[in-house]
């Protein structure tokens, strides 16, 4: 059951309201239970492929007469993350990741590359990843140290990957590697890899979150010249255009993750009775929701209104992308925690629904940037525009 006030999604097209009821509908009623009956910490290829057969891969990957096209609206993945997040986040993560790995090749690939690999992309038959965090570098891609050796009119790769959504079992990889030692975020270039490519092994890693995770090992790997993404030496710009379009949907997870939160807290204090009445008349149980529903809202008006600044071309987007995320992603974590105090014990029983949202809540904290970079972005930009204006 889900919890609503209309007045909530009134800042909504009527088009955008019926795509987020749409996608919490599909995502309870028909991708729940295939994601149920996968195997937890592997790529769910069935839900793959429902995720294409519902049309949620459509506005991943656009088509005209020119080819494939990479103009994906940011408030569409954020209002399709929400409702697939509130209704099943197995679904909500094998989409994002889907699209968080194949956006660089439909940005930056060749047509060439684009119609070797997102037909299949398309229709959920291998998933995508993207490889961008090391043993040694995450939020600071600048010192990324998988190698890239000039190899004739290609390279070869060498280093290792870790943290990487949906490995080892994906289809393809954007994987982003050094071209240029010591030249900071300047000499980074973004390559399409299949997984099949020789020299190419990974791992499983097992972590709080159920979705898959692994460690990548690139032994010498050979990439031609068509299966770069965009100019070499400028991988850097290929990553964060991919993490400006995503990072305010991953606070759309987080919003997802916290009505869905909500909605368990909500249901359970109206029915719940303890000495003599309902909790929710208790003060200390519905004021502590309601603040946290009055913040997840504002979380939620700010990822829309990072996602709509992107989707109208402003650039960049950094500034407001960070403040969704972070706001959206902290305040996900209390509302589930908040939840789960208020079920009790229950809420912590393997398999209920809080406390699978616990199990997941807390990675989007880290994950594209965590929150300590978040603020870091928020900050600098805070100053930099105190000096603009003492400039003037």
């Amino acid at each position: 059951m889900s919890v609503d006030l209309p007045v909530l999604d009134a800042h909504l097209s009527d088009d955008e309201r019926a795509l987020l009821r749409d996608c919490l509908r599909i995502a309870r009623d028909e991708l729940a239970p295939i994601a149920e009956a996968g195997e937890e910490g592997r790529v769910n290829g069935e839900l793959l492929r429902a995720l294409a057969g519902h049309g949620l891969f459509d506005r991943l990957y656009a088509r005209d007469e020119d080819g494939w096209r990479g103009d994906v609206s940011a408030l569409d993945l954020c209002l399709i993350r929400e409702g697939l997040a509130r209704g099943s986040t197995e679904a909500e993560t094998a989409f994002a990741v889907q699209g968080l790995g194949s956006f660089p090749l439909l940005q930056s690939g060749t047509a060439a590359a684009r119609d070797r690999w997102v037909p299949g992309l398309a229709a959920g038959e291998y998933a995508a990843a993207f490889a961008l965090s090391e043993p040694e570098a995450g939020s600071d891609v600048a010192s990324l140290a998988l190698r890239a050796t000039p190899d004739g009119d290609g390279f070869r790769l060498s280093g290792e990957k870790i943290w990487i959504s949906n490995a080892p079992d994906a289809g393809v990889y954007t994987v982003f590697a050094r071209t240029t030692p010591g030249a900071g975020a300047r000499g980074l270039t973004a390559f399409v890899v299949p997984a099949d490519s020789p020299g190419l092994h990974g791992e499983r890693l097992e972590l709080v979150a159920p979705h898959p995770v692994g460690h990548l090992f690139f032994d010498d790997v050979p990439v031609a010249a068509d299966q770069i993404l965009g100019e070499v030496d400028r991988g850097f710009a290929v990553a964060m255009r991919t993490l400006d379009l995503f990072r305010p949907s991953v606070g759309a997870f987080a919003v997802g993750m916290a009505r869905a939160a909500l909605d368990e807290a909500v249901v359970h204090g109206r029915e719940r009775h303890a000495f003599g009445r309902p909790l929710k008349d208790f003060q200390a149980v519905s004021h502590r929701h309601a603040d946290i529903a009055a913040r997840v809202q504002g979380a939620r008006l700010l990822v829309h209104h990072a996602a709509r600044a992107y989707d109208a071309g402003v650039r960049p987007v950094t500034q407001a992308a960070a403040m969704a995320k972070l706001v959206a992603t902290e305040v996900a974590q209390e509302a589930v925690d908040a939840a789960i105090q208020t079920l009790g014990a229950r809420g912590l029983q393997r398999g209920h629904r809080l406390e699978h949202l616990y199990r997941e809540v807390r990675a989007p904290r880290i994950y594209e940037g965590a929150s300590e970079i978040q603020r870091e972005i928020i900050a600098r930009g805070l100053f930099a525009a105190d000096q603009n204006e003492e400039a003037r």
